[in-house]
């Protein structure tokens, strides 16, 4: 393999993905933190599992709070 083919193997695959499983770590560990979940946060910190363990969190694990009130006018 050549410098050329691994620079776009890089930009091409390696890169979307980690961009990819940043975005949804982020959005679970805030989730997470927001809902008290001490031991998922945890998990979701240090596992990388290309944004399929923050996925599975947000789409089925997450708590669901009671909404929190806003004023009206």
């Amino acid at each position: 393999m050549n410098h050329t083919t691994l620079l776009v193997l890089i930009f091409l695959v390696i890169i979307p993905l980690a961009i990819w499983d940043g975005v949804w770590k982020l959005i679970a560990l805030w989730k997470s933190a927001r809902n008290g979940q001490l031991a998922w946060y945890i998990c979701l910190a240090i596992f990388n599992t290309i944004g399929i363990l923050p996925i599975l969190y947000i789409l089925f694990f997450q708590k669901t709070g009671t909404p929190i009130p806003t004023k009206s006018s």
